[in-house]
């Protein structure tokens, strides 16, 4: 096994798919406008609103970190906190990219069920004070594929937008593995956000065979007000921006983007069945993603890296998380689960 072997440790591991390669490949011909301007980030745009069958706003940024953090300080004041999950990417590896983008606004975290938040959660969070000491919740957060790898139904996102518009909070979507969410349900776009009640999305492409870049989508145009004035301050507006925005012409069209999330979610499917039987292997969460959960003891874990093989560990648990990507090979899954079989016997 060499460096360049197919890992399971990251979706971020892998390459360019063939689209978004060919799509920078053609905006890379003669010259173009800059700072956006151009005709590459008009026609990613104008697709997502086909996609989404809606007219939302859209702006590109190099990361996740940056598309969640600015987003989410686009809907609060320095004063008012943000209710997420205790597990969310933004409050566990975002290293307060979320608090310092929105100069200071606090994040609180609420208990979850697999991964996922509850209406009673963010009541129970959103309620606990409400008096001028205490951060004034503004908006709910969630992750769509979860961290743990769960999906939410449209009648669960229908059920939390609920809850906000009740309590006068607004619903942002961490969707870096959106299309994997999408994948699985069977639902459109439109079905998982707007139509359900979120406000904002912050559409994963890396994850999905881009090289860099993700969109943020504002369903509401008056929340997206001077947004780009905020993505400019905070280094985010590319002066070549094709080179952001092409990428997702290549994934959009014919949509590449979901026969890429459906590959990596029947691959991590068809693992979670090749270790289904091994004694000692057991699966932390239902797989409903492209990531594949497994409790396994220490010593096989132990014996799995010296295999080669690389994939996250939570310290302490014996758990460990294996993500499929887009250009996973079969052939590659049945390797790894039989050197999974191996090192349990």
């Amino acid at each position: 096994m060499n460096d360049q072997s197919q890992q399971f440790a990251s979706d971020n591991y892998s390459g360019i798919c063939p689209e978004a390669w060919a799509a920078m490949e053609q905006a890379n011909q003669g010259h173009q406008r800059a700072y956006g301007d151009d005709q590459w980030t008009a026609r990613a745009a104008d697709e997502f609103r086909r996609l989404f069958e809606t007219d939302c706003e859209v702006f590109f940024a190099f990361n996740g970190t940056a598309a969640n953090s600015l987003a989410l300080s686009s809907l609060c004041q320095s004063y008012h906190s943000v209710i997420c999950s205790e597990t969310a990417h933004v409050e566990t590896d975002e290293c307060g990219a979320p608090e310092f983008f929105s100069n200071g606004s606090k994040l609180l975290t609420a208990r979850s069920e697999n991964g996922k938040l509850t209406p009673e959660a963010i009541r129970e969070v959103a309620l606990k004070r409400q008096d001028i000491h205490y951060p004034k919740p503004r908006v709910v957060t969630l992750t769509q594929a979860t961290e743990v790898g769960s999906v939410y139904r449209p009648e669960e996102l229908q059920a939390i937008s609920a809850t906000c518009k009740e309590l006068g909070l607004n619903l942002h979507m961490d969707g870096a593995r959106f299309a994997n969410a999408c994948a699985t349900l069977g639902c459109s776009p439109a079905e998982l956000t707007w139509k359900s009640g979120v406000d904002v999305l912050c559409f994963g492409g890396t994850k999905n065979g881009m090289a860099v870049g993700e969109a943020i989508l504002f369903f509401k145009h008056e929340l997206a007000v001077d947004f780009d004035y905020r993505c400019k301050q905070a280094g985010q507006l590319a002066s070549k921006m094709r080179f952001l925005s092409a990428p997702w012409v290549g994934l959009l069209e014919n949509d590449a983007w979901l026969k890429h999330a459906r590959h990596a979610n029947h691959c991590a499917t068809l693992l979670s069945q090749l270790v289904a039987d091994i004694p000692g292997v057991e699966l932390m969460f239902p797989v409903e993603a492209n990531g594949v959960f497994l409790q396994m003891s220490e010593p096989a874990l132990e014996a799995l890296r010296g295999k080669g093989w690389r994939f996250y560990t939570f310290i302490g648990s014996g758990g460990a998380r294996f993500m499929c990507s887009w250009d996973t090979e079969e052939a590659r899954v049945r390797e790894l689960a039989a050197d999974i079989r191996q090192v349990m016997s």
